[in-house]
């Protein structure tokens, strides 16, 4: 058995084999790619730092001996925080592109998803705060690839306010031709747009307040071409219902052409279309209405435009939702900076990890399963389940 997991690692040790080490050569005992992919698996196996690593590694030390260059043992935690602290996190997801390049081209196939969803978004780790330094608590943005389960980048932030700044950075690292970016009314900026369409994609923003005049001369024109019925403007409707755990909710999803009235339509590059998404809720005989608006750069295709805006809820409630309650990320209380984003970073591709198995479980039980059993953790890892 231990050669078979060796040759499997031998395969995820390739994927580092570019990554700079970033610690003096005296402090380098351990190899820095044997150090990085058992951080890897430890988080898999439910590791929330590096204190839980190092009591995974020890645990481990035989199977770990015999499937990675390790002259001088199983590191302790001080390696672990060493190198996650000496590691700057754009080099260090770097470090995954190969290996995010083929899960995602695997997913494609599997798929047959042509035109993916990559919703960018932030969030915020609630208690890695550290008042005492002055250090704000964790907020990142990033790319969801919603069809394939795949966090594909991120990119730490200020706080919120300051996504505008991060989410162009964050283009930069994701290959985003032929998909359809979704983004919050925060980040529906000239700019941004402009640097989709440049990159060679499509864009779907929504658009709230901070595009006051622009917003309200969408509504009124939503609303004037509703009440003539949406006729003769090239309008598609499309409708979906959903029951489940009380709740009964109707989605009405309308797309038209942009017309070029609007006020800055000359400065929106790429715009082609609007859209509307009504969403009308009963819970517990209690109805609710949340009316939405966007601007796209897709031509009228309502089906098409519908999955876009229900990929992008996807990474609220597949993967935000998950890094909270699977994975407790708000709980942690990493202070580090470095150590506490590329921490960040580990969770979200172990996610895109565990969301490759094919297995039925719960991604809570997927993580258990590879913390109890060996070959069910490789099997995640190397993405062998025959």
């Amino acid at each position: 058995m231990a050669a078979e997991r060796s040759v499997g690692l031998d395969e995820v040790v390739r994927y580092f084999a570019a990554l700079e080490d970033p610690r003096s050569s005296v402090n380098r005992r351990h190899p820095l790619v044997s150090v990085v992919v058992i951080a890897l698996m430890a988080v898999l196996a439910g590791a929330g730092g590096p204190t839980a690593i190092a009591r995974w590694a020890a645990l481990k030390e035989e199977w770990l001996l015999a499937a990675l260059d390790l002259p001088h043992g199983v590191p302790g935690k001080d390696v672990f925080l060493r190198v996650l602290g000496a590691l700057k996190p754009d080099a260090f997801q770097v470090g995954f592109a190969e290996w995010l390049t083929s899960l995602r081209d695997a997913a494609a196939t599997a798929t047959g998803v042509d035109q993916p969803v990559l919703a960018i978004d932030g969030k915020t780790a609630r208690r890695s705060h550290d008042r005492k330094s002055g250090l704000g608590a964790l907020h990142s943005v990033s790319a969801w690839a919603s069809d394939f389960g795949l966090t594909l980048a991120q990119v730490a932030c200020d706080d919120k306010s300051n996504e505008i700044t991060a989410i162009p950075s964050l283009l930069k690292l994701v290959d985003i031709r032929g998909a359809i970016i979704t983004i919050d009314a925060i980040g529906t900026q000239k700019a941004i747009a402009g640097d989709i369409i440049d990159r060679g994609g499509d864009y779907v923003l929504a658009l709230k307040g901070n595009q006051g005049t622009l917003h309200q001369a969408v509504i009124d024109h939503l609303d004037e071409q509703m009440e003539r019925g949406l006729k003769n403007v090239g309008a598609r409707r499309h409708v979906t219902k959903e029951t489940g755990h009380g709740r009964e909710e109707t989605r009405t999803y309308i797309q038209l052409p942009a017309p070029d009235t609007l006020p800055g339509f000359d400065q929106w590059r790429g715009l082609q279309s609007l859209g509307l998404v009504i969403a009308e809720c009963v819970r517990d005989g209690k109805p609710t209405t949340e009316v939405r608006y966007y601007l796209s750069s897709l031509a009228v295709g309502v089906k098409r435009f519908a999955r876009a805006v229900r990929g992008h809820w996807g990474i609220e409630n597949t993967c935000h939702w998950s890094l909270d309650v699977t994975y407790r990320e708000d709980e942690s209380r990493i202070r580090d900076e470095t150590v506490r984003e590329n921490f960040a970073w580990l969770n979200r591709f172990t996610l895109s990890l565990l969301k490759q198995h094919p297995s039925r479980h719960s991604l809570a039980m997927k993580r258990r399963s590879c913390g109890w059993n060996d070959h069910f953790l490789m099997q995640v890892l190397t993405g062998q389940t025959g």
